[in-house]
Parts: C-alpha cells; sequence; structure tokens
C-alpha cells in the first residue's frame, strides 16, 4: 500500500495525468446528466399526451355525436402511441435521437403514417449526440493514450530507465502497479458517474454489471494497444502520434467503411419509398368502380362481407377499405423493407466482433432498448393497435351502426410497453 501511495503522489503531480483524470470525470458526468435530462424530457412529454387526447377527443365528440356518424369519428380522430424509455436509455440514446418517439396515427392507411423517420444503425453511425456511449466509445481512448502513452518512454527520455531495468525483479511489478493504478482511476473517472446515474434510473443490477464489466474490457483493449505500441522503443510524441492515428481509424474510418460496404451489400430502399407506394395505391382507388375494391377488401375480409350494398353517394366504408386494401398491396414491399434492416442490423453486429468500437456501442444501444431491435418492436406495437383500431371502428362502419359521443371511451387505447387492444 505504500508503493501504490507514492505511485499515486507521483502521478497526480504530473499535470497532464491530473487534468486528463479531472477532465474525464467531468465528461463522463455531464453525458450522464445530459441523458437523463433528455431521458426525462421525453417522458414529461409522453406524460403529456393523456390530457391533450382527452381535449381532442371531447372536440371531435361533440361534433360527431350530432350525426352520428362512425366514419367522421374514424376519419377524424387521431390516437397516440408512443415508446417509454428504458431505465437505461440515457446512456445511450440511439435511435431515440433521430427516430419518433410518439406517433398519433388514425383508422386509415397505416403504412403512410410510419416511415416519416429512417432506421438505420447507430453502432455504425458517426459521434452523434453527447452521451454516455459517446464518452466511452470515442473519447475514453483518448485518454488512455494520454495517461498510458509514455509509460515506459517518459522513463526513457528521462535518463531513469536503465537504472529501473537493472532491477529485473522489481520493474515489472513497476510497470504492472503503475499501470493498474492508472488504469483504476480512469476506470473510476468514466464509471462512477455511470453507475450514479444508473442508481438514480432504477437501472437493475444484471445491466449496471454488464455495462461496468463492457466498460473495464473497452478500457483494458485500448490500454493493451497503448502498452503494445509502448514496447516499439519509440519516443513519446511517436508514441502519441502513431495511437492517435489508431484511434482515428479504429473508431471512426473503419466504422464508416463497414457501414458503407454493409449499405452497399444489403441494399434497402427508404421507408418515404414504403409511403409514396402506398397512397398510389390508394389514389387509384378513386379512379376505379367502388364495386373493385369493395371486391377486394371482402376476399381478404370476408368476416364484413355481409355488410350493406353501398349507397349511390360517398359512404366512409369504402374510403376506409380502399386504405387498408392500399396497405395490403406494399406488405411485400414492407416485409422486404424489415428484413433489410435487420439484415444490416445483424451485418452490423458481426462487425461489432472485429471493431471494438463498433460491438460496444452496439451493445450499450441493445441494454438501453435504443438499437434497431427496439425501434422495430415499437412499429410492431403499433401495427397491432392499428388494427385493434380498425377492428373497433369497422364494426360500426360496416353494419351502418350509429357512433356516439359515448362510443369514443370504447375505443382501444394504447400501451407504451405493450399493444393496443379493443376492449
Amino acid at each position: 500500500m505504500t508503493l501504490i501511495r507514492h505511485e499515486l503522489r507521483l502521478l497526480l503531480r504530473a499535470r497532464m495525468a491530473l487534468a486528463a483524470l479531472l477532465l474525464v470525470t467531468i465528461l463522463s458526468a455531464a453525458s450522464v446528466v445530459a441523458g437523463m435530462v433528455e431521458v426525462a424530457h421525453q417522458r414529461a412529454v409522453i406524460a403529456r399526451i393523456a390530457p391533450q387526447q382527452t381535449e381532442d377527443i371531447a372536440a371531435i365528440a361533440k361534433w360527431v355525436d350530432k350525426e352520428k356518424d362512425a366514419g367522421s369519428a374514424a376519419y377524424y380522430s387521431f390516437h397516440p402511441t408512443w415508446d417509454t424509455p428504458a431505465p437505461f436509455a440515457f446512456a445511450a440514446l440511439g435511435l431515440r435521437d433521430v427516430s419518433p418517439y410518439i406517433l398519433r396515427v388514425r383508422a386509415l392507411g397505416l403504412e403512410a403514417q410510419l416511415y416519416d423517420g429512417e432506421a438505420f444503425n447507430p453502432e455504425l453511425a458517426l459521434p452523434g449526440r453527447f452521451d454516455f456511449a459517446f464518452v466511452l466509445v470515442y473519447l475514453a481512448p483518448l485518454f488512455v493514450i494520454a495517461l498510458f502513452h509514455d509509460l515506459v518512454s517518459g522513463e526513457r527520455e528521462a535518463g531513469r530507465l536503465r537504472m529501473l531495468n537493472a532491477l529485473p525483479g522489481l520493474v515489472r511489478r513497476l510497470w504492472l502497479r503503475r499501470a493498474v493504478l492508472r488504469f483504476g482511476l480512469l476506470y473510476a473517472a468514466i464509471a462512477l458517474p455511470l453507475l450514479v446515474g444508473a442508481i438514480l434510473s432504477a437501472v437493475g443490477i444484471v445491466p449496471i454489471m454488464i455495462v461496468l464489466g463492457l466498460t473495464a474490457a473497452y478500457l483494458a483493449f485500448w490500454i493493451g494497444v497503448t502498452m503494445l505500441i509502448g514496447r516499439a522503443g519509440w519516443s513519446s510524441v511517436a508514441n502519441a502520434a502513431t495511437l492517435a492515428g489508431l484511434w482515428l481509424v479504429i473508431t471512426l474510418v473503419l466504422p464508416t467503411i463497414a457501414h458503407v460496404a454493409i449499405n452497399q451489400a444489403i441494399p434497402v430502399g427508404e421507408g418515404v419509398e414504403l409511403t409514396l407506394a402506398q397512397r398510389e395505391a390508394v389514389n387509384r382507388a378513386w379512379d376505379i368502380p367502388r364495386e373493385d375494391t369493395m371486391r377486394r377488401f371482402y376476399a381478404g375480409h370476408p368476416e364484413w362481407a355481409d355488410s350493406p350494398p353501398l349507397p349511390p353517394t360517398f359512404h366512409y366504408k369504402w374510403y376506409f377499405a380502399f386504405h387498408q386494401v392500399g396497405d395490403e398491396s406494399v406488405a411485400g414491399q414492407v416485409t422486404a423493407y424489415r428484413d433489410g434492416l435487420e439484415a444490416r442490423d445483424r451485418a452490423a453486429h458481426a462487425v461489432g466482433w472485429i471493431l471494438p468500437s463498433v460491438g460496444v456501442q452496439g451493445l450499450l444501444a441493445r441494454l438501453a432498448n435504443t438499437d434497431v431491435q427496439a425501434q422495430l418492436a415499437y412499429l410492431d406495437r403499433i401495427r397491432a393497435y392499428h388494427a385493434a383500431l380498425r377492428r373497433f371502428y369497422y364494426g360500426y362502419l360496416f353494419t351502418d351502426k350509429p357512433f356516439g359521443k359515448e362510443d369514443f371511451d370504447r375505443a382501444p387505447r394504447f400501451f407504451g410497453v405493450g399493444y393496443g387492444d379493443a376492449r
């Protein structure tokens, strides 16, 4: 313990080492606070949905109750969906930074409502929002370089290395002691703010232990790289320059190349293309006989085939029928789009086994429930809820059942962590 205290005093006397440790502590704490503030903001926005929805529906219900038209109720009513952030989301915001976490949907065609944003691989993207994942993946290696690049070369340049090498039994313990001390201080500076944030956010013990272990492993990887370069016998400046180049290649250049390569190998259209295809199918319905649309709709949904014939004038059941037919006309494209996103995601995870920066960022996003799979799961919950909405309104539309003010309370409700069901 005396030797450890002595090494600690020597380390803290080095201005650059002390400044590096203070700075990384500040950055780690700031990233945790920033992430928690963003998650708190998103939760507050989600919490405001219910009272706003109540006001909107009350206004629509007052108007619809005059005619009791189910079609008007279905057409003008927007129903909110939301993706509640997981407790650990503050550490890696992932797709929550670029994809909507609230979406209001109507019982009309769903595909045209879903793809306002695009899903992509956050673990292969260039640095984005300042959060703990950013600090760990992109900044922590720079602090490893700052603390370890001159571990041996600094002694050589100070003229003490020959004397130390004359004590072969002691010098190994010296390097090990110094390396462990610097690793421990750097790890504490990065991990302690995260631990405090995780406890305050009520994160489970298992995710905390996984992330703490992941942080230690990632730092150990960069320490190993730094120590390996240090064995080459170069000057401290040469070591630092070489390590900075490796940092640039491993954390930025190679992930970007991998991102481009995956996109080329697994082509995936844009979500807006699905929107346009669905809208084209919907618009074509205005130019064809209504009976053709209804035959196609009833063929896929025979439970409504006994509905009374269409009147000569406009009827909402025809309008909603061709919206559903429009969704079904692009079902193959929707499946291909999703399969492409999942294939890219699997490829990104495979790259993560080779590039630690990609693997760490991907695992953090998975633990935080902010990755591609989480976004697709949210879309699945929207689809299940939208199907429940359709069933609910069709029960009125296709039986010409009046829809009054009290019927709005019977509409399905969305559950942020599950799915909507008609009650």
